[in-house]
């Protein structure tokens, strides 16, 4: 397991570089708007647009060899010197700080509400199959699974908050500054995000959750169970359950991230939630590369200790699992 553990942890930071090393070279070599932009506007005030480009290439620090950019840049990464975000002028380790909990007081709760009420309805339906409950609940799955975010977002500002004027369209970042991150005044701007990111994610754990079930019903141990006297409710956690969660655990990590990426993104941008998918999205429209860089560092980082921590929680869940020849 020691062996094991040390070869995954190497091989992340492989994986890390070469997915720094990825992003550093699409930025590189696509043309940047804002420097443009600069240039355009000095050589109109000096006409001497030429000088104005080296000028602003050498405050970028685009004058240095490609190179050289790249090691300074891939080195200071790995220190915790993730370079100045030029559109937001502050550290990009400032603006990661001042953004993430923005994302992390819908996002966290959306995760465990969804794993929670998916792993129960998924456990339910599969116990109660062909019935109206499993019916409904495979609705909803398929529901959450096929419908798009972004569509499903515009829904729900044109239902709640044009037409019924119930809920705010945007976020507005002074009401947690001003009332709390608990108030209900921050909470009320949270439900419509909330709800956005949780219709999929939950879907995805109930579906999944019933399916996983559904293979371990009619199984031996189960009809022993059963026979011994067992209750409906010690079958789906002690049993059912319990076995389960190996394949679970898998799909847990992928929906996770899947969250990160997707719920953070797009639901940010529709909300303007001032959080790293938001913080992201406008840094890879600026270009603003340091920034850039930090903003896919953490999910990769995330992505990379998820299934670290998935393989190892194998064993607690399933002690037959050896690691020796891998």
């Amino acid at each position: 397991m020691k062996w094991y553990v040390a070869r995954r942890v190497a091989w992340a930071v492989v994986v890390t570089w070469i997915t720094l090393t990825l992003v550093f070279g699409g930025l590189m070599f696509s043309p940047n708007p804002n420097i443009q932009r600069a240039t355009m506007s000095c050589g109109v005030q000096t006409g001497d647009i030429e000088e104005c480009r080296e000028n602003i290439r050498a405050q970028h620090g685009l004058d240095k060899p490609l190179t050289e950019r790249y090691v300074d840049y891939v080195l200071g990464m790995y220190t915790g010197n993730w370079g100045f975000s030029r559109t937001r002028n502050q550290p990009v380790t400032t603006a990661i700080a001042n953004a993430w909990p923005y994302s992390a007081q819908f996002l966290i709760p959306t995760v465990v509400i969804s794993v929670l009420i998916g792993y129960a309805l998924g456990l339910y339906s599969a116990f109660n199959q062909y019935t109206k409950t499993d019916y409904a609940g495979s609705f909803v799955a398929y529901f959450g699974i096929s419908i798009p975010e972004f569509w499903f977002a515009i829904v729900l500002i044109l239902v709640f908050s044009v037409i019924l004027g119930w809920l705010p369209v945007y976020y507005e970042t002074t009401v947690p500054q001003q009332y709390g991150w608990l108030s209900w005044q921050n909470i009320k701007q949270l439900i419509l995000p909330a709800a956005t990111v949780l219709t999929t994610s939950l879907a995805g754990q109930m579906r999944f959750a019933r399916n996983q079930t559904l293979e371990y019903i009619n199984a031996e141990f189960m009809k022993v169970a059963k026979a011994k006297g067992a209750s409906e409710y010690r079958l789906m956690i002690h049993h059912a359950l319990r076995v389960a969660l190996v394949p679970l655990s898998t799909f847990l990590v992928g929906q996770f991230l899947a969250i990160l990426w997707t719920g953070a993104l797009v639901t940010e941008v529709i909300f303007q939630i001032p959080g790293i998918g938001l913080l992201g999205y406008k840094a890879l429209i600026n270009q603003d590369t340091s920034l850039v860089m930090a903003t896919f560092l953490i999910p990769t980082f995330l992505a990379i200790v998820g299934y670290l921590l998935q393989d190892l929680a194998y064993v607690v869940l399933d002690p037959r699992i050896d690691y020796g020849d891998r």
